[in-house]
């Protein structure tokens, strides 16, 4: 039907469905079995959520269902293309997914400050929980290495260096 033949009052404003956070080109869904776990919790939780939509017929409901529909069309999709990475049998060794690493810069602005985070799926991540996701450039630049290892980080529109610590 042509818009035109809408009456204004009819017009209802379109859903804002929150994104996700975002997956960079070029990586994979990688996830903690944790990770996965949250993300079906979250599911089950939105689903329980459309079940109890209590606003009677109209407008109201049906903006209510939009946006739980929405958002569980997205977490569909990112648990569809979630690949479920087991901790590594060997920690210690190198820095890899689901690793936690301890660091401390030993130059730039931050020069002698140290933190522990581990390397999750981006879904999973909480800086202030110390969970990165492994997406993040610092992540980046650590991927692969071991202890003792040194590594320039971008930062600040400068370049830091950071020292891996340990690695659990």
């Amino acid at each position: 039907m042509s818009r035109g033949f809408v009456r204004e009052g009819d017009q209802e404003e379109p859903v804002f469905v929150p994104p996700r956070a975002p997956l960079p080109s070029g990586f994979e869904n990688l996830v903690t079995p944790r990770g996965l776990r949250l993300l079906q919790e979250e599911r089950s939780a939105l689903e329980a959520s459309r079940s109890q939509v209590v606003a009677a017929e109209g407008p109201a409901r049906r903006r209510e269902l939009a946006e739980i529909n929405g958002r569980l069309a997205l977490l569909a999709e990112r648990i569809a293309t979630a690949r479920v990475v087991e901790p590594f049998s060997r920690p210690g060794t190198e820095v890899r997914f689901g690793s936690t690493v301890t660091y401390r810069f030993i130059s730039g602005p931050k020069q002698g400050t140290g933190h522990t985070f581990t390397l999750v799926g981006v879904d999973e991540a909480k800086v202030a929980e110390g969970r990165i996701a492994f997406t993040s450039p610092l992540a980046q630049a650590l991927l692969g290495r071991s202890s003792g290892d040194q590594v320039e980080f971008p930062a600040g529109g400068g370049k830091q260096l950071v020292q891996v610590v340990a690695i659990a």
